[in-house]
């Protein structure tokens, strides 16, 4: 059967661009300089500002910011870091280049962060820091994980990608971790196309990213390593101005897009919240934002398969989520981790098996993925409340 047409048009589409975007590209066109233009450290002002934070320095994505947390951290090859298995790639691969390994860790089921109780399972005399996701723009345990990082001594690397806007405690996403990253991918909140924001308050973390690919700016660094300044660490990771100053305006309305994002979302969750579905609507000290959304049934043997199955016969955008549980990908699982980390001689390291982290496994089944809608609602929000209705009234009534 012909699914139904629903149209989505204007309120699913993103990014949303317009004539202040347009204009800051052409200013940098205008200005000629198309490779160190001013507008990357005006972006790193806005973003240190926007975090209050010491020092921001901007990256050619996400996956290089979060590359240069890693090196920042200046750790010895065989240390362990602990990780989220539920998460995209870029939160975990770039420190197998220094060495570094990933231990991967269980997902908590209230807010689909990083597993506190598992996390301190898995600590070993190796542990040196954790990964903290604040996944699809709903803050993290940061009580907990704080806590646990305390206690050990662990250095918190915050992938904030998801979360620009979102506040835990009256603290905004960003600072949260010693280091943190932001992605500015074009799917992101604040997009600039690609790119990405490391931010921290520690002089030696900002100096060692700097080190490791913005070449241009070393030769200003008032230390010893200003000697680096010929050849860096032999990577380039600086931001395009036209992806700076594009990040810059949509920073700015950043607050009214995620206004308009949660509003259509926190309706679109008061309406299938009674049907039985669990929308991870915040606790009172987090405000949350809304990368992606994501639903789960509270019934655990519900049959997600046949409902996404009649919920896109209806015309309705539902899928299941996007990311694959880390872990188990052939990158881990046939062990070609190993030939990127290069681990020390005699070093065990071991990823985990396939079938662990059933926690994280069966919540992930269970969860189902719909449209963000961050444009204008023009009545869709109600058309999915009618369809969630009507297609679970038919299929308890079978």
């Amino acid at each position: 059967m012909k699914p139904k047409a629903l149209d989505h048009g204007p309120t699913t589409h993103w990014p949303n661009l317009d004539e202040q975007d347009e204009a800051a590209v052409l200013r940098i066109l205008r200005d000629g300089d198309i490779s160190t233009h001013g507008v990357i450290r005006e972006l790193e002002a806005d973003y240190a500002a926007f975090t209050g934070r010491e020092f921001a320095l901007a990256h050619n994505s996400g996956t290089a910011g979060l590359m240069a947390a890693f090196h920042a951290l200046d750790l010895q090859p065989g240390d362990e870091i602990l990780v989220p298995t539920a998460t995209f790639w870029a939160s975990i691969l770039p420190m197998l280049w220094f060495g570094l390994v990933p231990v991967f860790c269980e997902s908590e089921m209230e807010r689909l962060g990083p597993d506190p109780d598992d996390m301190r399972k898995r600590i070993t005399p190796r542990t040196r820091a954790m990964v903290v996701v604040h996944l699809w723009g709903l803050p993290a345990k940061m009580t907990e994980l704080r806590a646990l990082a305390d206690e050990f001594d662990l250095k918190i690397v915050e992938d904030a990608s998801h979360a620009h806007g979102a506040t835990w405690r009256g603290i905004p996403a960003g600072r949260l971790g010693d280091i943190s990253v932001f992605s500015l991918q074009g799917d992101k909140l604040a997009p600039a196309g690609e790119g990405g924001v490391l931010l921290t308050d520690d002089a030696t973390y900002y100096e060692r990213a700097l080190c490791l690919g913005d070449i241009t700016r070393i030769i200003e660094i008032d230390g010893p390593a200003r000697r680096f300044a010929a050849t860096s660490f032999g990577i380039k990771t600086r931001i395009a101005p036209m992806s700076a100053a594009l990040a810059r305006v949509q920073l700015a309305k950043l607050p009214a897009h995620n206004a308009r994002r949660n509003a259509n979302l926190q309706r679109l969750s008061a309406g299938v919240e009674p049907l039985g579905f669990e929308t991870f609507l915040p606790p009172a000290h987090i405000e949350r934002v809304y990368f992606e959304f994501l639903i789960r049934h509270r019934d655990g043997d519900f049959d997600n398969a046949g409902l996404i199955e009649a919920l896109q016969a209806e015309g309705l955008q539902v899928s299941c989520p996007r990311y694959p549980l880390v872990h188990q990908q052939p990158f881990f699982t046939e062990g070609h981790w190993k030939q990127i980390a290069r681990l020390p001689e005699g070093s065990h390291a071991e990823i985990a098996d396939p079938e662990e982290f059933s926690q994280t496994a069966r919540g992930n089944a269970r969860m189902l993925r719909l449209p963000a809608f961050p444009g204008q609602d023009q009545g869709i929000i109600d058309a999915y409340i009618e369809a969630f209705r009507q297609t679970l009234a038919r299929i308890e009534g079978k």
